[in-house]
């Protein structure tokens, strides 16, 4: 440890690993300092012995769980959006070359449809990925799936710089909610793109105005 270091990070968390990792690949001398014994703050990965520690202080490791090495326990597994910047810090510091990665095969979003005379009521629905699988969903109605569509082209056009692109709708002045009203969407859409897609925890984005939102879709 002793010596002289361009930065030196305190914590070992996510936000700190990566800090650590773009200096270093940038060719940086850093140490990297945590009161803890392993690294990752809320985020590390436990072998089994250190596992048992954190869960079960003071007791003793049973066997039959097999040896340490056999353990890489994630405190928090790592949900990684394909092209977002995180995966590009990741590729920079070139630790992809230590990293296990798995694609999602597809998401779920719950919904619950009654039954038919046919049919089963049913809960969960893949989230369509294709213009095809888009058509076939049930999630919306083909009427909701034409106001959808045209709110998307709007957001993706949307451009805060560009007063022509707002149609009409202040984004320091009008609401997210006017801007659901000028497209018609049923309350299912606004849930899902408030939610799942906007990422937000509570309604109250609705009654701000909506540039912030915006940008997130």
């Amino acid at each position: 440890m002793d010596g002289e270091y361009d930065v030196i990070i305190c914590g070992s968390g996510l936000k700190e690993c990566l800090l650590f990792g773009m200096l270093v690949a940038n060719d940086k001398k850093v140490l990297l300092v945590d009161r803890n014994e392993h690294p990752g703050g809320e985020s590390e990965s436990l072998g089994l012995e250190a596992l048992w520690q954190k869960f079960r202080p003071g007791e003793e490791l049973p066997e039959g769980y097999g040896t340490d090495r056999d353990w890489f326990v994630d405190l928090i597994p790592k949900f990684v959006v394909a092209c977002g910047k995180t995966v590009k810090v990741l590729l920079h510091t070139r630790v992809t070359r230590f990293l296990e990665w798995k694609s999602v095969d597809g998401t779920l979003v719950y919904q619950f449809q009654q039954g038919g005379f046919m049919s089963k009521a049913k809960m969960f629905h893949t989230v369509p990925e294709t213009s095809a699988a888009v058509l076939k969903s049930p999630l919306m109605g083909l009427l909701e799936k034409s106001r959808a569509k045209n709110f998307y082209q709007f957001a993706t056009n949307w451009d805060p710089t560009k007063q022509e692109t707002w149609q009409g709708l202040d984004p320091w002045k009008n609401s997210m909610t006017q801007v659901f009203e000028k497209f018609g969407l049923q309350p299912n859409t606004v849930d899902f793109i408030g939610h799942a897609v906007a990422m937000y925890p509570t309604d109250e984005f609705l009654n701000e105005p909506y540039g912030e939102a915006m940008d997130r879709i």
